[in-house]
């Protein structure tokens, strides 16, 4: 059984904190973050000595430190944060800390076991720390960390070369490479940036640039044959070593597979997304400077967006895609200031080329049914925060509200909302929004 399915769909309504006792009780309460089932909300909260501890439900942890920061609940609504004391960083589970210490921590993943990875500093070497096991080779800087699908796996991007502030001929000569479990490919790079693992977690591939002008794809350690302009980060195809990435070329931007381009050209290509299936792919484009689009296989959708487009969203079983647009209700042009009127930039969802009729303040990701047939998203009007269904904006509004969950059935749905001070837990049906 899935964990969404274990969920309490039945209870209509919980009453898990009120949000205005804490504020009486401590004297700053920062941001607040609920679990994914909603059965909890935490947050970080000043003592009166000035120092910061975690509060779940209104329980505050005894233990204090001098910072606290990057709240997560895991899976299993555990609490785990990042916690600062006696010029040490450390990772505390709810009331447990790692008896491992760094110099600086950040960068928190979660393995799909429910294991912590974080970046750490400790001295003059940078590595990955999971599950207070950390890397046995340091390195001089290692930044960004990414998960293997099946949790077993960590890298990161790693300078292996320490040089002299200004020293432009080393820099040149490349000190950038990837290392996996700490072990680093063979080849060093000017850069590396953006790296995803393949989808049985054996391969890994990287966006890096070769020289002051040229760029590629190198996966393993193993540069593509081709140099271009500029690159962005690559994808792998599922269920397949092959690598997907957008090129610069001499004819504009397009989407290339092992370096060899399999779209048209565009003014832009980015942000590519497989289908479920892994057999649909889009991305975001720009035909023409200025207008950005999604692109499914390479066609572009007829509607076009002057300001924004998010990336693409499928659906469950692959047929449909849905994105985050923004257009301005007053073209933006330089030497003006509209782009800074009160309500001139407009959000909604598009999907399937169509935007929706109404349009907001703000959107967050559109989020498809279980079946396919419904989209969902949280918005913001005028200071409130509302669920829309496939462009009908819902009956309530909240102070404060975190993404909808549609239940296994995709009958009801799962509301985490913050109403006169207090947090909910709600389950709706959907007729109900």
């Amino acid at each position: 059984m899935s964990a969404l399915a274990s969920w309490d769909w039945d209870t209509k309504e919980k009453l898990v904190a009120n949000i205005n006792d804490w504020k009486k009780k401590f004297p700053e309460v920062r941001e607040l973050v609920p679990s994914d089932d909603g059965e909890k909300i935490a947050t970080v909260v000043q003592t009166e000595d000035k120092r910061f501890t975690t509060c779940v439900n209104g329980e505050a942890w005894n233990e204090t430190f001098e910072r606290v920061w990057s709240l997560k609940f895991k899976p299993d609504n555990q609490l785990v944060s990042l916690v600062f004391r006696d010029f040490e960083w450390t990772v505390a589970v709810d009331h447990e800390m790692w008896e491992e210490k760094f110099d600086f921590i950040w960068n928190m993943q979660f393995t799909p076991d429910g294991g912590i990875a974080v970046n750490v500093k400790k001295g003059d070497d940078y590595g990955v720390s999971v599950n207070e096991k950390t890397w046995e080779n340091g390195f001089v800087e290692a930044r960004d960390l990414v998960l293997s699908p099946d949790g077993t796996k960590t890298a990161s991007a790693v300078a292996i070369k320490r040089i002299k502030e200004g020293d432009i001929v080393s820099f040149q000569k490349g000190i950038w490479t990837v290392a996996v479990e700490g072990v680093t490919w063979d080849k060093i790079f000017i850069n590396v940036w953006h790296f995803t693992f393949s989808s049985d977690s054996q391969h890994l591939a990287a966006e890096v640039r070769l020289n002051l002008y040229d760029y590629t794809i190198a996966v393993d350690g193993k540069t593509w044959g081709e140099m271009f302009g500029c690159v962005w980060e690559p994808v792998f195809k599922p269920g397949s070593t092959d690598v997907v990435a957008p090129i610069k070329t001499p004819q504009g931007w397009t989407l290339a597979m092992n370096g060899k381009p399999m779209w048209g050209y565009f003014a832009q290509v980015w942000s590519q997304k497989y289908s479920p299936d892994g057999k649909r792919i889009a991305a975001i484009v720009a035909p023409e400077y200025g207008k950005w689009t999604i692109a499914v296989d390479g066609s572009p959708w007829a509607r076009t967006f002057s300001d924004t487009v998010l990336p693409p969203v499928f659906s469950p079983d692959s047929k449909r895609v849905a994105a985050v647009v923004k257009e301005s209700r007053y073209p933006f042009h330089m030497e003006s200031a509209l782009h800074n009127i009160p309500g001139n930039n407009r959000w909604t969802i598009a999907v399937d080329g169509t935007p929706w009729a109404e349009d907001f303040d703000m959107v967050w990701n559109p989020i498809f049914s279980p079946g396919s047939d419904k989209v969902i998203t949280k918005v913001e009007k005028n200071g409130r925060y509302f669920i829309a269904i496939d462009g009908r904006i819902g009956r309530q509004g909240f102070e404060a509200l975190w993404n909808p969950v549609f239940s296994p059935d995709g009958e009801k749905l799962l509301i985490r909302c913050v109403e006169g001070g207090k947090y909910y837990r709600r389950i709706v049906p959907l007729g109900e929004i």
